[in-house]
């Protein structure tokens, strides 16, 4: 399984062109479990975080700004170095 530190990376790389199966991935990596979801969208929460991610599929892909708030949430919260 590839580590947090080089998905964060690729993510951060190209956040235009993120998958949605890896972004969910990315999530599951960095803590976060997958709450539930309706159609296109899942969301995911974190004990101890307040924000839930919420990452829609758009024809197999996650749109940038969804990928942003991943990388935001992560660095606000320090999550790469647990």
């Amino acid at each position: 399984m590839m580590r947090r530190e080089e998905f964060y990376q690729q993510l951060k790389s190209s956040p235009k062109n993120v998958r949605f199966t890896k972004i969910c991935r990315a999530a599951e990596l960095f803590g976060f479990s997958f709450k539930g979801g309706k159609g296109s969208h899942r969301i995911y929460k974190r004990e101890g975080i307040i924000e839930l991610l919420n990452f829609q599929n758009v024809e197999g892909k996650v749109p940038s700004y969804q990928v942003k708030q991943l990388l935001k949430v992560i660095d606000y919260y320090d999550l790469r170095k647990e």
